[in-house]
């Protein structure tokens, strides 16, 4: 991710995708991305929503180097010292995409599931990058309200009782519906059904170094399962 040329255009290729989406989007007032969104949402004012992690803000940096601390596993006190470096750069695209959309008068939200601590050091970053609708309003993040979780839904609902939502852009299904931190047969089950949502609405962009695809492999118990058996293998390490 840090050094290929085929991830930076992957990335690119999603972002110009979105922006030609974002022109169908504007000239349809029946068109939603968010399936939150409740009747009577065609004469809201526009928007989008993104992920930011590894959508907007590109993490790759702090993800080498857990790669070499004594486990090779996330520790959240080295996230939270990349998090206060307000560092990261901006994914490829994502910048002319999200000027674009200021440009278009649509609105711009960060739906982020960085802690509320650290709401303050993630505008900071995306101001750092030029980044437009940077501010407290525009940047959601977990647990933020209460009923906020991990599961962004509630976030959606939300603004979607606000807003026409034009398209959804993230790395993860978790950032386009709910139900999929769950086994691989119960993701594909709750997918299935917004197949043509793909490319058009919803804007994948490729994340191969964590998401909940890997909540999957442990039968959606990632917290527990998968941090066990990581532990135990480690352990086992001559």
């Amino acid at each position: 991710m840090r050094t290929s040329l085929e991830y930076r255009h992957t990335a690119m290729q999603a972002y110009r995708l979105a922006s030609l989406m974002l022109d169908v989007a504007l000239r349809d007032n029946t068109w939603t991305a968010a399936l939150e969104q409740s009747a009577g949402y065609e004469s809201l004012p526009p928007a989008v929503i993104l992920d930011v992690d590894e959508t907007v803000l590109d993490n790759s940096p702090a993800q080498a180097a857990t790669l070499s601390n004594a486990t090779g596993m996330f520790r959240g006190d080295e996230w939270d010292a990349w998090v206060k470096q307000a560092s990261a750069k901006v994914i490829p695209g994502a910048a002319d995409f999200l000027k674009l959309a200021a440009a278009k008068g649509v609105e711009v939200f960060y739906l982020t599931n960085r802690a509320r601590n650290q709401e303050a050091d993630t505008i900071r970053n995306l101001a750092a990058e030029g980044l437009p609708f940077a501010d407290e309003d525009h940047v959601l993040v977990k647990g933020e309200v209460p009923g906020w979780g991990s599961d962004k839904a509630s976030r959606r609902r939300y603004l979607a009782s606000r807003y026409r939502i034009l398209l959804l852009v993230g790395d993860d299904a978790n950032d386009f519906l709910p139900g999929v931190r769950a086994g691989i047969a119960e993701r594909e089950h709750a997918v299935a059904p917004y197949a043509s949502y793909l490319g058009s609405k919803w804007i994948i962009l490729p994340n191969p170094t964590y998401g909940s695809w890997e909540n999957a492999l442990w039968g959606g118990g990632y917290a527990e399962t998968r941090e066990q058996a990581m532990k135990a293998r480690c352990a086992a390490l001559p």
